[in-house]
């Protein structure tokens, strides 16, 4: 059984940084992508980056384009999601997810693992 747990969430000013990371309990050898979603208060749980674990080719929602980045250490099972420049509006719950196939996309459907997330909180 797969399972993937997130890290590295908390609270930080507007403007500040966070790094959040995922790991997977069992080691994925299949060429599946990752996924990083999130949820605020009241909200749909929203796409916000994908990444294509051999290519490292990867997809971000527009609101966080150009703020965040999405990678992968296959040597380690970790996929990373570097925050910058957070807003306010950047507060959620923030959810791990493992693709069914190889391809990254910003549908919730194409995602089987979750991750039980982490709170970021960006305070203005």
């Amino acid at each position: 059984q797969v399972q993937l747990v997130e890290s590295g969430g908390g609270l930080v000013q507007a403007g500040g940084s966070l790094r959040l990371s995922c790991t997977e309990s069992v080691r994925t050898v299949s060429n599946y992508a990752m996924g990083w979603f999130r949820q605020a208060p009241g909200k749909e749980r929203e796409f916000v980056a994908g990444i294509r674990r051999a290519a490292a080719t990867s997809l971000y929602a527009d609101s966080v384009k150009g703020r965040f980045t999405i990678s992968i250490d296959n040597a380690k099972n970790l996929v990373y999601l570097q925050m910058n420049s957070l807003k306010p509006e950047d507060t959620a719950v923030y959810y791990c997810a493992r693709g069914r196939t190889s391809w990254a996309t910003q549908l919730q459907n194409d995602y089987d693992y979750w991750g039980q997330g982490t709170q970021v909180t960006v305070s203005s």
